[in-house]
């Protein structure tokens, strides 16, 4: 019997994996599987636990990198419209790992609801968003968030609040596989106020990072006091390209793939830039993206 028996219409075998990141990069998974409900969610994590699959779950893909070589098990996708919900309650906001965090800003910021707006233009799903905590030099999402809806590898769902819920600069405590959705407190604000706020962060990021090319946004985190993508500069590696893949002129801590870029260009400038600014500053750079 098959592994995902009965389940053949949610399982993708040796799928690729490119078309599901803002890299466009990368091999195909072993199998990629998007639920249609939490039922159907908690029998995949059984089945995977009994038979030693690693488990991943692919947000929008918007801070990883795939190597060429592909993803060995299972890859979980809650693209389904059962985990895309979000609901407004007063100051509170419900939201399904898969809602679209670009879009919960906006919404927010027309109902007078602040709390959001700083992470404006972040590309990404609350449920990823919520993982590596994203945000930027405006601020971050585990400010607002007051619990999350979670799953483990066993199938278990239990909820996880402040102050056990912890976040810290790109990284959280949830140790469970998978996130279901979270509960953000907002506070109410004057719309127009909220909506200047949106614009500078806009403003900001479309002069100072390259939106408009294949990227996955920061590449490494800032380390304590300093600034990545200063360092990288300051190294003289702005421009430094290995096969399709460049540091950004615009800013150093993004590395765009161009035409013909493989996942090992990039893992190579990684590597690159890690040494050159060990070797300058003595300091170890550590990776804000995920690779798989």
């Amino acid at each position: 019997m098959s592994i995902f028996s009965g389940f053949e219409s949610i399982v993708k075998e040796h799928c690729p994996l490119a078309n599901y990141t803002k890299y466009g990069l990368g091999g195909a998974a072993d199998y990629l599987v998007a639920p249609q409900s939490i039922q159907q969610l908690q029998e995949i994590m059984k089945r995977c636990q009994e038979n030693n699959l690693s488990v991943r779950v692919l947000g929008f893909g918007s801070n990883l990198l795939i190597s060429d070589e592909g993803v060995k098990g299972v890859v979980i996708r809650l693209e389904n419209p059962s985990f895309c919900q979000s609901k407004f309650e007063q100051t509170t906001l419900t939201a399904g790992a898969g809602a679209n965090l670009n879009n919960l800003v906006l919404e927010s910021v027309r109902k007078g609801l602040g709390g959001l707006e700083s992470l404006t233009g972040i590309p990404g799903s609350i449920g990823g968003a919520a993982r590596m905590n994203a945000g930027g030099r405006f601020g971050d999402i585990g400010s607002v968030i007051q619990s999350v809806t979670v799953m483990d590898a066993q199938g278990t769902v239990f909820e996880k609040a402040k102050p056990e819920l912890i976040f810290d600069y790109r990284a959280t405590n949830i140790t469970a596989k998978v996130i279901l959705g979270a509960v953000i407190e907002l506070t109410e604000s004057d719309p127009d106020t909220l909506l200047h706020m949106v614009k500078e962060v806009w403003i900001y990021k479309k002069n100072t990072q390259p939106l408009d090319a294949h990227n996955a946004g920061c590449i490494f985190k800032n380390p304590r006091g300093l600034s990545a993508g200063a360092l990288i500069d300051r190294a003289g590696l702005k421009g430094t390209q290995i096969g399709g893949a460049v540091i950004s002129e615009k800013h150093a801590n993004f590395i765009i793939a161009e035409k013909g870029c493989k996942s090992s260009d990039i893992r190579q400038l990684i590597d690159l830039i890690r040494t050159k600014v060990r070797d300058k500053f003595d300091v170890t750079l550590e990776l804000e993206i995920e690779i798989w």
